[in-house]
């Protein structure tokens, strides 16, 4: 028999907290020295039992504890199919599998007659894909587009294969039976599922030397861009003035004359183009808040 099987291995024992504790089951010792063949029975025995003990009691809480010990190398089993993307977030991938094994516990009817692993495997592979559709795209974008990026990497796998070349927005759009412009903001999109450091190396060579970054590659913003985009707005609106007032704006800011010089030049006060000054100044800066 399978418990007396374990019991042989040292894995089960007595109850040492009583019958009130265990509610009838056999205590456990070390769940991590159970063969699998063991643990299945044993499994299916706990999961009767489970169903029956009253939720809150210590023995509910031994029952279904032991059940997700038990069962922790489904999860492990599960989790192995996920090693290549699963990188350095293994831990986190074992611990979201658990999740899924607690919920399958939780929900599992022997009355439907199916093995419990065969039940219990599809919530956990369901909660490890979760946790990548929702933790793994460096840039957060709607579910919806999620899932198209997963579509739209099949059709074009399958397409390669029967076209031997990359399939056009158009053949992609005809396959998935989706609009061109759905299918765009799918690819647009996918875009966001990983990020590359600044700091990765863009330029490979064979000596190592000359290893520019991204971050190398990178523009920097122009100062004189503004000043170019300000000279194109303030043209028209020197064109608007009078030939007396471009000359005074020629003499203050072109050729740099004081106002008292200004004055003089043209027969004037200092105070009066100092007037003349200000509202044309104010003229022309309302004129280029209204262009921009």
């Amino acid at each position: 028999m399978a418990v007396s099987s374990a019991r042989a291995t040292g894995a089960v024992g007595t109850p040492r907290h009583g019958i009130e504790r265990t509610g009838d089951l056999p205590w456990i010792e070390d769940t991590g020295k159970i063969a699998p063949q063991d643990a299945r029975a044993l499994s299916k025995l706990f999961l009767d039992r489970l169903q029956e003990l009253e939720e809150g009691t210590p023995a509910h809480a031994y029952a279904r504890n032991t059940l997700i010990e038990m069962n922790l190398s489904l999860v492990r089993y599960a989790a192995s199919r996920f090693r290549n993307r699963a990188g350095d977030d293994t831990e986190d991938i074992i611990q979201v599998g658990t999740i899924g094994l607690i919920k399958a516990i939780d929900r599992f009817d022997l009355s439907r007659e199916v093995e419990f692993a065969t039940f219990a495997v599809p919530y956990i592979v369901g909660e490890i894909k979760r946790f990548f559709r929702d933790t793994t795209w460096a840039v957060h974008v709607p579910r919806r587009l999620q899932e198209l990026r997963v579509d739209l990497a099949k059709a074009k796998e399958q397409l390669s294969i029967e076209q031997d070349r990359e399939p056009t927005v158009k053949e992609l759009a005809e396959y998935l039976d989706l609009p061109e412009e759905e299918v765009i903001e799918g690819l647009v999109a996918a875009n966001g599922y990983s990020a590359g450091s600044l700091d990765t190396p863009a330029v490979d060579s064979d000596s190592g030397k000359d290893r520019r970054t991204f971050a190398d590659l990178l523009g920097e913003p122009d100062p004189a861009m503004e000043s170019v985009e300000n000279i194109q707005t303030l043209a028209p609106l020197l064109e608007q003035l009078g030939v007396r007032e471009r000359r005074i704006v020629q003499m203050r800011f072109g050729q740099e004359l004081t106002q008292s010089q200004i004055g003089a030049e043209l027969g004037v006060s200092q105070m009066h183009v100092s007037r003349l000054l200000s509202r044309i100044v104010s003229r022309l800066r309302t004129g280029m808040c209204v262009e921009s």
